[in-house]
Order: structure tokens, then sequence, then C-alpha cells
């Protein structure tokens, strides 16, 4: 019976830890992943994960109020750490619907149930499509696995400096996403000095008229061919926001820039 009571104990303690990231780390976050299918995978996970991590030196498997507060923390560090990248692509989406005219073009976020641009929509699905293809899934979930070793079950203190890192590390979404999106920005700004410049020379021609439609192909043309520098880009980011939050979780408080 005592033996029972123990698992079921670090069981829960695992799948506290487990849900914390699969409520905001991406791919798993996505709510077009049915509510009971991500239920069910993390009860396996956790079930999975008991009998190698309860058997770790120093894990405390007793339930209790810090115990379960600390792992939901371990679990949010790397939910939300990994939660910039979807902000970064969706904040390149917005620079570069901005340029392609279409800022005023919003739909429905399923995943923040807000309007976003649509582009930034775009831009999500794609990062998504490269989390898949890659398998920085199970990168994650083996991230994660690890994480039990250089924290054992119920010994993590919730430390606030690891917050207020997570806070300073989100200034890295503005130069991420301007490094994705510096393609199109650099062609759309000669595009448009070129249309001026003809406009000059040939005040007759309708400008104002051909201006939109030329900045959007010619950035069209640009996104298309810059795709194939998505992979590389979004892996390097990924890599480095798992090396953020593994140092948080070692050590709270310590995280470096990842959008550079």
């Amino acid at each position: 019976m005592g033996d029972w009571s123990n698992f079921l104990s670090a069981m829960t303690l695992a799948l506290v830890r487990v849900s914390g990231m699969v409520a905001f780390a991406p791919f798993f976050s996505s709510t077009s992943l049915p509510i009971r299918a991500k239920a069910v995978f993390v009860a396996a996970v956790a079930f999975l994960l008991v009998p190698l991590v309860a058997a770790l030196p120093h894990a405390q498997a007793a339930i209790s109020c810090s115990a379960i507060l600390g792992e939901l923390a371990v679990g949010l560090v790397y939910g939300l750490s990994l939660a910039l990248l979807n902000k970064m692509l969706l904040f390149a989406g917005q620079i570069v619907g901005l340029q392609f005219s279409f800022s005023l073009v919003n739909l429905m976020d399923p995943n923040s149930a807000i309007q976003t641009p649509l582009l930034g929509n775009l831009f999500q699905l794609m990062g998504t499509l490269v989390l898949i293809t890659a398998g920085l899934d199970r990168i994650l979930l083996a991230s994660m696995i690890r994480s039990f070793r250089v924290v054992p079950l119920g010994a993590y203190a919730f430390a606030p400096p690891a917050a207020l890192a997570i806070v300073r590390a989100a200034s890295g979404i503005f130069l991420a996403a301007l490094e994705l999106a510096a393609p199109v920005l650099a062609a759309t700004l000669l595009m448009e000095v070129a249309v001026a410049l003809l406009g000059k020379l040939s005040p007759q021609l309708p400008v104002m008229s051909l201006t939109v439609p030329m900045k959007t192909l010619t950035g069209f043309v640009i996104l298309t061919g810059s795709l194939a520098l998505w992979p590389r880009f979004i892996e390097a980011r990924f890599a480095a926001l798992l090396d953020m939050a593994e140092r948080l979780i070692a050590a709270p408080g310590t995280a470096s820039g990842w959008g550079g």
C-alpha cells in the first residue's frame, strides 16, 4: 500500500511539471490539439516517467503545497520560455504585414483567442511546421525529462529571479523578429525608393497606384526565397530558448540574449 501511495504521489508531481510545459510550449499549447488528447498525453508521459524519476537521488515524492508549486514552476519556466518563439513569429508577421499593406487584415488566432494580423498567423503556422518537421518537439520532451535529474522531483524552490529573467529575455523578441523579417524589409524599402525615383523621372505615371502592388509582389518573392533559411533560424532560436530554460531551473535568475 505504501509503494502504491508513493507511486501516485510521484506521478502527481510529474504530472504537474509536464502539464505546465504543455500549457504554454509551442505546438503542445495549440488549440488544434484536443484537450482530451493533451490530458491523455500528459498522463501517459507522467506514468512512464515515475519509475525513473522517483528513483533519482534527492527525489521527494511527498505531496505538499511547496512541492506542487515547485513542479508547476519548472513546467512554466519551460513553457513560458519557449512561448517567446511564438511571439517572435507573430511580431515578425506583423512587421511584414505592415510592409505588404495587410495591417488591417486580421484573423481570429485560435491560440490566443484574439484578432491577429493575417501574416502573423501565417508565420506562426510555418514556424509550427518547422518545429514538427525538425523534430524539435521531441527535443523539448527530452529536455523536460533531463530536468528531473537537474531538479529532482519535489525539490525545486521557486525563485522570483527566474520570472524576472524570463521578462528580460522577452526583449529578444524584437531583435529576432527584425532578423527574420529583414530580407522582406530591405526589399520593400528598395522598391519604395525605386518607385519614388520613377515618379520623379516621370510625373505622369500613377505612382501611388503602383507602389502597393509592386511592394507586395516583391515582398512575396523575397519571402518565398527566404523560407529556405527558416529551419536553421528557428532551430537556433529554439535551442537558445531551451538552453535558457535549463539554466533557469538550475540557477534561477540567469538568462542571456537569444534574439541575436
